[in-house]
């Protein structure tokens, strides 16, 4: 069994910084491309930024400059630090995995459970 499990988000107000965490959680392997993707009210989920297991990255054009993702592998971990925030970023932000390998079974489309982020103007 495995989770991804955030935390940090909160309220903040335009302009101001925050990060969020990920992790995964349970006997694992390996872990292939994570990201971020957030939801805010009354929309679909979108895609923020995603990360491989290299390093790469890529960005969603609403955050570019603006948030940056990075990777832990030891950890089983990934960050988002956005640094000025718009009203706009408000929404769950959701962990997302393409696949995490245990001893056992090779994990799918894993998704956390959300953290809030909100950012008032």
């Amino acid at each position: 069994q495995v989770q991804l499990v955030e935390s940090g988000g909160g309220l903040v107000r335009a302009g101001e910084s925050l990060s969020v965490t990920c992790v995964a959680d349970g006997i694992i392997f390996s872990i292939g491309t994570m990201g971020w993707y957030r939801q805010a009210p009354g929309k679909q989920r979108e895609l923020v930024a995603t990360i491989t297991g290299g390093g790469s990255t890529e960005y969603a054009d609403a955050v570019k400059g603006r948030f940056t993702i990075s990777r832990e592998d030891a950890k089983r971990a990934i960050y988002l630090q956005m640094n000025f925030l718009k009203p706009e970023d408000t929404g769950v932000y959701y962990c997302h995995a393409d696949s995490i390998i245990t001893s056992t079974y090779r994990h799918r489309e894993v998704w956390g459970q959300g953290t809030l982020v909100t950012v008032s103007s």
